[in-house]
């Protein structure tokens, strides 16, 4: 299938990991060039040399998403290594495992930074350039914990609440001007954030115990797995193609029936 990308440039912002670096790699396979963004220098140019290793045209650049000024720098760098943005993912994250009464009002705003207001600064530098070009592509990832609410990530689905509403609310203002904004909401994946996420718990709760939870995790799945960066990644990719250009606002539920709201 042409997915009418080729020779069209993405922005991946955390691309250099996870969902966001397989999806770059997918969208890499389609014929675009891709700059993939990180807050570690040093991982934004590893995931760019990953990507050209595989002959996709790449830059990887150091991007603080909660800094609008840096934010600002970072699409200038795009557009300047590779032309203006066509389509950006949004998939820089972090995530927390605690009780809502064991979390801080520190913890509550570190979240809202990265998960709420980066996207907010991402939009608000990349929308000025889709809109006066006539044509745009935005995906960001949201949590089904955001739709049906979920014990020990209260204030991560609430940050993720506030980006589906953001993302409905400007796909409104700006179809009239060929840009289209929808949402990816992924089960659990297996991503290296949730890697090192599981070891933790692993060593807190100890190997028998922790073997329970795996089993009692995948019994939510009608899948009976968890998923790959690559399941989340081909939404990405239908999101972003040509044959989406009638799909804006929505959510994109990727979880192997663990929500089906």
């Amino acid at each position: 299938m042409d997915y009418g990308l080729a020779g069209k440039t993405a922005l991946v912002v955390g691309g250099a990991t996870g969902i966001g670096f397989a999806a770059a790699r997918l969208m890499g396979r389609e014929g675009m060039q891709v700059a993939v963004a990180d807050i570690h220098a040093d991982s934004a140019r590893r995931g760019a040399e990953r990507l050209a290793e595989a002959g996709i045209k790449a830059v990887g650049i150091r991007a603080d998403v909660t800094d609008l000024d840096d934010v600002k720098s970072m699409i200038a760098q795009v557009e300047g290594a590779l032309g203006p943005v066509d389509v950006l993912l949004n998939s820089a994250a972090v995530l927390d495992d605690k009780l809502f009464l064991e979390s801080s009002p520190q913890d509550w705003d570190r979240m809202l930074k990265v998960c709420l207001y980066g996207p907010m600064n991402v939009l608000h530098a990349v929308l000025p350039g889709m809109v006066q070009r006539g044509f745009g592509r935005i995906i960001c990832m949201a949590s089904d914990s955001a739709r049906v609410g979920q014990a020990r990530l209260s204030y991560y689905a609430a940050a993720k609440a506030g980006v589906i509403a953001l993302v409905k609310s400007v796909a409104q203002e700006v179809g009239p001007n060929g840009v289209t904004l929808n949402i990816v909401s992924p089960g659990a994946t297996n991503t290296e954030m949730r890697q090192a996420r599981e070891e933790g718990m692993k060593a807190s709760m100890g190997d028998e115990k922790y073997a329970r939870r795996v089993q009692s995790v995948l019994k939510m799945y009608p899948t009976r797995r968890i998923g790959e960066p690559d399941d989340i990644a081909s939404a990405v990719l239908y999101l972003a193609s040509a044959q989406a250009s009638w799909v804006t606002g929505q959510i994109l539920s990727v979880n192997g029936g663990f929500v089906m709201p």
